[in-house]
């Protein structure tokens, strides 16, 4: 089963992590991959394929305002969203033309193979907090079995739009015990691979996961309903869906970029000018 390492890679792809042949003399074949240097975060947003970049330190103030990011006061951090919303775009691009790894045999499985791959990757993946995986998978499996299976459950009512069943599934996978960021970004990946009819509306904020806190920093405010509001003009200025802004968010501050599977190249730079543009940085 597909999953993701320490390394934020899929672990059969990680070169550190992956499984390798023994030769007779007992030592693993191949020669080990030699670690490669942490580069600080620049204005450029490719990274290598699914691993994490080391950011520098937040931005000093240095008058930055913008009445999109009332909360950001340095221009530097302004830049890095702009960003972190072009990587975001482009991996909600990359999953729907098939992605790669877990996500691309999720979707060619299809059915319940492929979305109890991908809730088994959601349990255990970066976003998951730290969770007990097993017991949030037996609970959801127990949920689904309830309902008919886990399409009947995630679907709800056959007269539902896509955004209110994202809405309903997003609070059921809660009760099951998934993390904010992890039943999140289950729902988006199940909405563009096509395995789910849903689609977000709102970020959901919660309380102290990775997304939350930065849009409460960024958006400089804690009401739910403002910080949607002011989340959903961010994304129109920037030419994004809102749900692009979870992982933009999540990976504002963070120590190191979560790249979920994307590659090097998923960054839309369309997406850098405009958000860049409409935040008021080069």
């Amino acid at each position: 089963m597909p999953t993701f390492c320490r390394h934020n890679r899929f672990e059969h792809t990680c070169p550190i992590c992956s499984p390798q042949a023994e030769t007779p003399s007992g030592r693993r074949s191949g020669t080990a991959a030699a670690p490669r240097p942490r580069t600080a975060r620049t204005s450029s947003s490719r990274t290598p394929t699914g691993v994490r970049v080391r950011r520098v330190a937040r931005a000093a103030d240095d008058g930055y305002a913008s009445g999109l990011v009332p909360g950001l006061r340095a221009s530097a951090d302004a830049r890095r969203l702009a960003d972190e919303l072009a990587f975001a775009a482009g991996r909600l691009q990359w999953l729907e033309g098939g992605a790669d790894g877990v996500y691309a045999q999720a979707a060619a499985a299809g059915g319940e193979e492929g979305l109890s791959l991908l809730a088994r990757a959601a349990a255990l993946g970066p976003r998951a907090e730290g969770g007990d995986a097993e017991r949030v998978l037996a609970a959801y499996e127990a949920w689904a079995g309830r309902s008919g299976g886990q399409a009947a459950a995630l679907a709800g009512e056959a007269g539902w739009t896509p955004e209110r069943r994202f809405d309903r599934a997003f609070e059921r996978l809660g009760s099951v015990g998934f993390a904010r960021g992890a039943r999140y970004d289950l729902l988006v990946v199940l909405g563009r691979l096509g395995l789910v009819d849903v689609r977000a509306s709102s970020l959901h904020i919660g309380d102290r996961d990775d997304t939350s806190l930065a849009a409460k920093r960024v958006f400089a405010i804690a009401d739910r309903f403002v910080l949607d509001r002011r989340a959903a003009d961010l994304a129109e200025d920037a030419g994004v869906p809102v749900e692009a802004l979870d992982l933009a968010l999540a990976n504002l501050d963070a120590p190191e970029r979560m790249a979920l599977g994307a590659p090097e190249d998923a960054a839309d730079e369309t997406v850098r000018e405009l958000a860049a543009a409409a935040l008021g940085v080069d």
